[in-house]
């Protein structure tokens, strides 16, 4: 039988998704908990990967398990079998055809910003602390010139860079409630460390630190030197992936 699941995490405790030697991502620790419930190496498909670090509310995956729990039941299992740093947010029966990666239409990814001189204890490595000024009329320019189909060469990592650089961003809010700042965007699909890209060059000009001509040019050229202001890992959470 095929799941489709929905899953959880604190990235700040692992490193990445992706199953690594180490054995310290949240697919090994997955299938880990399948190996000791069902005594076989089950691979656990994602909708994507998450970088050290990045937390997930809503990280799509499916797994071909044997029939030995109704759905419902396999979420209570597996979570019993795994750290209180990963949840099984919803377990069901997986559509015909259904495939966590291929199958995803769109994903939502946030990321949170506390635009003062400190932080609260329980925020750290969830929000990224700029204690500058930053000017919020720049910040909603910087985030509407992302939106629209464009070249995001300039905006990953070359780890392995696709040979199509090509994206769609449909949308990018900025919102603000008193020193928190949220950025959220929506697309068909991210680049290699794309959010957390776009992340720290929209807010070094809105720090002043970058003219606002600097990001149309990476985006008109996108031959251009990669981007080196990196945003980091633990203000970004993967929202949902959509299907």
């Amino acid at each position: 039988m095929k799941l489709k699941l929905s899953i959880a995490y604190d990235g700040a405790a692992y490193k990445g998704w992706q199953s690594q030697p180490f054995r310290l991502t949240v697919q090994d620790f997955l299938e880990d908990a399948l190996r000791r419930i069902t005594g076989d190496r089950i691979v656990v498909h994602g909708a994507g990967r998450t970088d050290t670090g990045v937390h997930a509310l809503g990280q799509g995956a499916h797994v071909v398990v044997p029939p030995l729990f109704v759905a419902e039941e396999w979420q209570r299992v597996l979570n019993f079998n795994l750290p209180p740093t990963i949840r099984i947010m919803r377990c069901q029966l997986a559509p015909k055809g259904f495939h966590a990666s291929h199958s995803a239409r769109g994903k939502i990814y946030r990321y949170l910003i506390r635009n003062h001189h400190v932080i609260l204890p329980h925020e750290a490595d969830r929000v990224w602390m700029v204690p500058e000024k930053l000017d919020m009329e720049l910040l909603h320019a910087a985030a509407a010139t992302f939106v629209g189909r464009h070249d995001f060469r300039s905006f990953t990592v070359n780890r392995k860079a696709p040979a199509q650089t090509i994206r769609d961003i449909s949308r990018i809010t900025v919102t603000k409630k008193g020193t928190l700042i949220a950025l959220t965007f929506h697309g068909k699909g991210f680049l290699y460390r794309m959010v957390r890209m776009l992340t720290g060059s929209m807010v070094r000009v809105a720090q002043g630190l970058d003219e606002f001509s600097t990001l149309e040019n990476r985006l008109q050229n996108p031959v251009a030197p990669e981007w080196q202001h990196v945003a980091p890992a633990g203000g970004l959470c993967l929202i949902k992936v959509i299907y």
